[in-house]
């Protein structure tokens, strides 16, 4: 069985550029709650992005497309980190699962632990997009764009954005998962 959602993907709501502040503050907020039930029963969705994210004509906020998402071994039913036993039957050593554009650093490390912090990261790239009109990390290139997520921080210059959400964008789109909201209940 499959639901039936009428309205749109937030990529479609973007489009024509950044949304007012209350509205991303609560489709961010809806998505966070989303990923908290989700990082509670050990899953982390690992693909977060817009086209992810649907806006339906009722208001409510939904997550699709688990099809990357992988089930965590974890102590208490809380996000932590993937036991030695627990590898994704869906994915190669070596190979980049997810969007270019909204991956955390430790998911483009073939060796990286990648938890629900790494979702926060994420929703931080598309909560960014939502409020400035542009990507957190861009490039002319996908490697460019890699490049840009491991080595460079998103451009607030001429933002007029309120500090305390450039604060939170920040805390979300940390390089190191420790720096980051620690689960999407704190975001």
């Amino acid at each position: 069985l499959m639901e039936l959602l009428e309205g749109r993907t937030l990529r479609e709501a973007i489009k024509a550029g950044p949304l007012p502040l209350p509205k991303a503050a609560g489709i961010a907020a809806e998505v966070a709650r989303g990923l908290s039930a989700a990082h509670r029963a050990g899953i982390i969705h690992r693909d977060l992005k817009p086209e992810n994210i649907f806006l339906t004509s009722g208001g409510q906020v939904k997550l699709l497309d688990f099809g990357l998402a992988k089930k965590i071994v974890t102590q208490n039913n809380s996000p932590g980190r993937e036991e030695p036993e627990a590898r994704p039957t869906s994915t190669n050593a070596g190979v980049l699962m997810g969007t270019v554009g909204y991956m955390a650093p430790e998911q483009l490390q073939t060796d990286g632990e990648v938890d629900g912090r790494s979702d926060l990261f994420a929703l931080g790239c598309v909560l960014y997009e939502m409020v400035v009109g542009t990507k957190a990390f861009a490039s002319e290139t996908p490697m460019g764009t890699l490049h840009a997520i491991l080595t460079q921080d998103p451009d607030f210059g001429r933002s007029e954005l309120p500090a305390a959400l450039q604060d939170v964008l920040r805390h979300c789109l940390a390089k190191a998962p420790d720096q980051r909201f620690q689960d999407a209940q704190d975001l």
